[in-house]
């Protein structure tokens, strides 16, 4: 069995949700090998998340971002932690309420994702930067 740790960087984004497969899978060739496994993915921020959905109709990504913005509003009176400015109490609440990581299935080289299935990056900042993943792979070489 073979285990690997590495450090992944997505490019900045604006905030919504954004379909990111591509981009973590273009670093992470050390999966072609693998003929059983599982990736997990752990997003090192508290004002970001990840989650898989609906990787073909990008409408789909624009009605998260507009169902989270109402359930969980700008609003600095409602909040005590306004010191980085009006989106970032909202943001770390809507990271808390999606997740900070995700485990896929590895089956012969590829993600064992379903066929509408994507990772989406959930950026709940305005302008949020960079994000840094940590992917962590265990499994079976061929």
């Amino acid at each position: 069995m073979t285990w690997i740790h590495t450090q992944l960087q997505l490019k900045p984004r604006p905030r919504g949700f954004h379909l990111v497969t591509d981009e973590i899978l273009a670093q992470l060739p050390e999966l072609k090998p693998l003929r059983v496994g599982l990736l997990h993915l752990f997003i090192q921020h508290t004002s970001a998340s990840l989650t898989l959905n609906e990787n073909a109709d990008p409408t789909v990504r624009e009605d998260f971002e507009g169902h989270f913005n109402r359930m969980v509003p700008e609003n600095p009176s409602r909040y005590r932690h306004t010191d980085e400015g009006p989106d970032d109490m909202p943001a770390h609440i809507k990271s808390s309420l999606l997740d900070s990581a995700l485990s896929i299935p590895i089956h012969n080289g590829r993600l064992a994702l379903g066929t509408w299935q994507g990772i989406y990056l959930c950026e709940h900042r305005n302008d949020g930067g960079s994000r840094r993943l940590i992917a962590t792979i265990h499994g079976e070489k061929t």
